[in-house]
This record gives C-alpha cells, structure tokens and sequence, in this order.
C-alpha cells in the first residue's frame, strides 16, 4: 500500500507572501497542470497557516453545495451553509475557503470580486485548463486574484524528496565560482540526475518510486498521469486531433527539426485558425512548454518572435519518457536502467534538450531559439535556447554526451558579437572552459 507523502515544495513560499503582503485583498489562484500538486499544497497551507479552513472540491461536490453556489450573492447565507455542510466553524480574518478546481464551477470564479470584498475569508482558488472557453463563456474574470503557476518538481525538490538538502546548495556554490568538480563526482552526479529524468517531477510518480524503488511501478503511475491528460484533451477536443499533436512531441523532437510540424500530425487541411486554437488550449493546460523562434535576437527575444515557428516540450521530461516508449505496455526496467546508466543506443539528446527547458521555465525564464542558414553549405545552424538577461543574451546548446564542439554556438557569437554576455554547452561531463564558452553539466541548468 503507498503512503501519500506531503513534499516540500518552494511555491509554498510565495503563498506566505501572498497572505502576508495582500491580506485578503485578493484571492490566490494556483494554476497548473493536472496532478502536479495544487490541492495538496492548498490544503497543507491552509492546515498550517489559518485557524480552520474548508476545502470545496469542485470535482467530487455533493448537491448541496451547488444549491448554496446558487445563491452566492447572498454571502452570509453562503458562508453559513458552508459551514454546515463541511461541518467547519469559520473564524473572521483567520479561516481560508479553498475552492478546488474552480473551473469546474464559473459562477463561483466569477464571484471571487464580490467575497474579495466582503473580506471576512481569504480564499485560495486552484485550476487547471483554466481559459478553456467553456469555463469561462458568459462570466467575468476576476481581476482580484493573485495568480501563481505551479510546476512539476524541480531537480531541487526531487532532491529534497529523497532526503537530500546538500548536493544542490553545493553545486550552486560550485557554479557561482565557476569551480570544476572532478570527473568521477561529476559522473555521479549525472547519474542521480538522469534518474530525476525517468522519474519526473509528478509527485505521485516519485512517490511511488520512494515506496517501490521500482522504475515500472513508476512508469506505470506516469501512464495513468498521461492517461488523464490525454482525456482531458479529448473532452475539449474530441476528434482526437490534440491528443495526437500531444503525443507526438517525443517524435517531433527526436527529428531534431527547426519547427514542430503540425501536417505531420493533421494533415495539410487543418485550417490555421483551428490550430491556433489547439495550441492556445495545449498552452492553457500547462502539460507542455513552447519555444518560440526569434527571429531577429538582436533587438529583443519577445519584439520579434515568430509565434507560427515554435517547438514543443512536455511540462515534465518523466512523462515524456513514458510517452517515448508508449508503444511498450510498459516501460521495462532493463530500458529505463540502460537510460540511466546511458547506455541505451538511442540518441538521447532530445530528451536532454527536453529537461533544459522544464528547468529553464521552473527557474522563472520563457523559451525563444534561433535558427539561420550557413553562408557555405546548405546546413543549417541553431541555437536551442536564448536567454535575455538585462539588455544581453546568453545563447545556449544542448548535447547529450560529453561532445563539446559548438559550432552553430561560435557561429551565433560571431553573428551577434556585441549582445553576448555569457555562452553556454550544456553537456554530460564536468564543468570547464573552453574559450569563451563555458561547458556546463546539464545539472547545473537551474541556476542559469
């Protein structure tokens, strides 16, 4: 029998700032992806940080409340029928009222305003697929919400979930000096960090790999995560045609093209509005991450980005190795045990270049890239990522290996020479210098 554990997660933090700093002015709202954590850590919150609170899941709501949500404009009545439903006593200024997948109920988002006001509670809101039309058609949309995103659980987090509060505050030290760490520490530390990348960041998938110690047992609870994704697209979109495009980023990445390729998956009749739409709906769902093309990186990443020229990445790089291997019932262990001690003869490097992109969008950063044709052959030339730090860029490419050639990075430099600061090769080996470009273990990406 699992036990389900409560993790420690940094977006904790930022809540004990919205209580502190608003003091019920406005409601929370935490967004994100389906099972990546929201009601637990509402609920954990609202434990500690109030008097008494109640949690009103709007997926599992008994009749009686919905005949209370029908009158809510008549709020002292609401409030006491809340209390006699849940059987919970609510205390003026000390007591939270949580409302569990709020899009699920409209009319109770829409009255945020009106319970802001009154401000005998403080209220908490979690959702996902939060724009979809269908949740939000004929309502108002509070602008009284302090609104959050909710991430899968960075390498920081995984760390801690296993008992482990030293090696990153060692490796943010050892980045901040530029200091190298020595080949078989280095090669150690990648192995524990290709296992966060099987495991993921759901915490019900590493939940169930501290009780089972089990990499099937794992990919197992990772196919019933994808499983429910997956549905959720099917109700927006029931000819299937986001399902498709959803589980065709592990193979649209391994191409290792300039541009996900949307005929690939609909065909060339999908009009371009309807996969605007798809793709506003994928975005809003928070289970994958997009990249968009900049197209002239000298005068600033979002004034000139291409938003039709884009590449795809799935929220959580556990999943994505599930849905890799999903023709498989299940994932063996001997697959995932080649994977992490890298020795599975596939080339690996778009699941490495997955990885980057969960931890550059965790650690707070949007995603742009570059491509631009050689002016001697027919090759093509990419950066994989571009940061903007001030008025200044730091471009980076990934490799999945210890490889540290970077042509397309010097080429990059060259073409952009007064808008670089610093250059970046993440890779699988130590950290080092070359030049002027630093070879970072890709472990180290979260402090970029």
């Amino acid at each position: 029998m699992e036990r389900q554990r409560i993790f420690k997660r940094k977006l904790y933090e930022k809540m004990k700032q919205w209580k502190e700093s608003k003091d019920g002015s406005t409601a929370l709202l935490i967004k994100g992806a389906r099972r990546v954590g929201k009601s637990t850590i509402a609920e954990e919150f609202a434990r500690n940080e109030y008097d008494s609170y109640i949690l009103v899941d709007f997926a599992d709501a008994p009749a009686a409340l919905w005949e209370a949500v029908e009158n809510i404009s008549d709020r002292h009545n609401f409030f006491l029928r809340l209390q006699f439903i849940y059987g919970v006593k609510l205390y003026e200024r000390k007591s939270v009222i949580i409302f569990d997948e709020v899009q699920k109920c409209p009319k109770v988002r829409e009255a945020i305003k009106y319970l802001v006001k009154d401000h005998r509670y403080d209220y908490i809101e979690t959702g996902s697929l939060l724009s979809i039309k269908k949740n939000t058609v004929g309502i108002v949309i509070p602008s009284e919400e302090t609104r959050i995103t909710m991430y899968p659980m960075d390498y920081e987090e995984f760390r801690w979930a296993l008992g482990d509060e030293v090696t990153i505050p060692l490796l943010r030290d050892a980045f901040m000096q530029k200091r190298s760490l020595g080949d078989a520490v280095a090669r150690k530390l990648l192995r524990d960090f290709r296992l966060y990348m099987l495991v993921g960041g759901m915490p019900q998938a590493i939940n169930t790999y501290i009780d089972t110690n089990n990499l099937s047992d794992v990919d197992t609870t990772k196919r019933e995560i994808l499983e429910v994704y997956i549905d959720d697209f099917l109700k927006i979109d029931p000819s299937g045609k986001i399902s498709r495009m959803f589980s065709s980023i592990p193979a649209q990445l391994s191409r290792n093209a300039s541009r996900f390729q949307e005929t690939s998956v609909l065909g060339k009749k999908e009009k371009a509005e309807t996969i605007d739409e798809f793709l506003r709906d994928m975005e809003d769902s928070l289970t994958v991450n997009f990249a968009h093309h900049s197209d002239n990186p000298s005068v600033g990443l979002p004034a000139h980005t291409d938003y039709s020229q884009y590449k795809m990445y799935m929220g959580d790089t556990g999943l994505f190795v599930t849905l890799a291997f999903w023709d498989k019932d299940i994932t063996e262990n001997v697959i995932y045990q080649k994977l992490l001690s890298d020795k599975l003869s596939a080339d690996l490097g778009y699941v490495y270049e997955n990885v980057v992109a969960q931890m550059l969008i965790a650690a707070g950063s949007k995603l742009f890239y570059h491509t631009w044709p050689s002016e001697t052959s027919n090759h093509n030339y990419e950066v994989d990522f571009l940061l903007s730090r001030g008025a200044k860029l730091w471009p980076i490419k990934v490799k999945s290996s210890g490889y540290n050639t970077h042509k397309s990075l010097d080429e990059f430099c060259r073409k952009y020479s007064g808008y670089i600061e610093n250059r970046y090769l993440l890779y699988t080996k130590d950290l080092r210098k070359d030049v002027e470009t630093t070879l970072l273990p890709v472990f180290m990406t979260m402090f970029l």
